[in-house]
């Protein structure tokens, strides 16, 4: 009867774990947690949860070999600096919108539409500390434009 207890108090306990687990937020294809990051536009407060890429292995990686990502999700990709960058579409399926920030969180340029599989760099046009990778299109449905606001802990906003 004791080792039954014992094996049903384990059970309750990894049914609670795993259900404040799902309370936390949704989480990457790894099962790390997703943050929130949201966009400011004028056309109002956008809602976003990312990935985080943040060593050079991930931000190397991005989101190669990817599905297509949904409205509400991203990628973004902190570098200890701000400065000039580019990124590319190697091994990338989908479409992305690739919004460069500055360290203060102010959008610095946004690549739209850019072009699956391609080796092509896409500039940011200014220093950038953070790099926002959406969906194909998404930054014009939301209205988003340079000067805009990315709100996240890392630009300290």
């Amino acid at each position: 009867m004791f080792d039954r207890r014992l094996v049903l108090a384990a059970a309750l306990v990894t049914a609670l774990g795993a259900c404040a687990g799902d309370a936390a937020g949704p989480k990457d294809q790894d099962g790390n947690p997703l943050e929130k990051l949201t966009v400011v536009t004028s056309s109002g407060e956008h809602e976003f949860w990312v990935e985080i890429a943040d060593d050079d292995e991930e931000r190397q990686r991005g989101l190669m070999f990817r599905q297509p990502l949904a409205d509400d999700r991203g990628m973004l990709f902190q570098f200890p600096n701000a400065q000039e960058r580019g990124f590319w579409m190697r091994n990338t399926p989908s479409s992305l919108d690739i919004v460069y920030v500055a360290a203060d969180g102010r959008i610095v340029s946004i690549a739209k539409h850019t072009t699956p599989y391609s080796e092509s760099t896409y500039p940011s046009n200014g220093p950038a500390k953070g790099v926002l990778e959406t969906r194909a299109g998404r930054m014009d449905e939301i209205g988003a434009k340079p000067g805009d606001v990315i709100r996240h802990p890392f630009f300290g906003n």
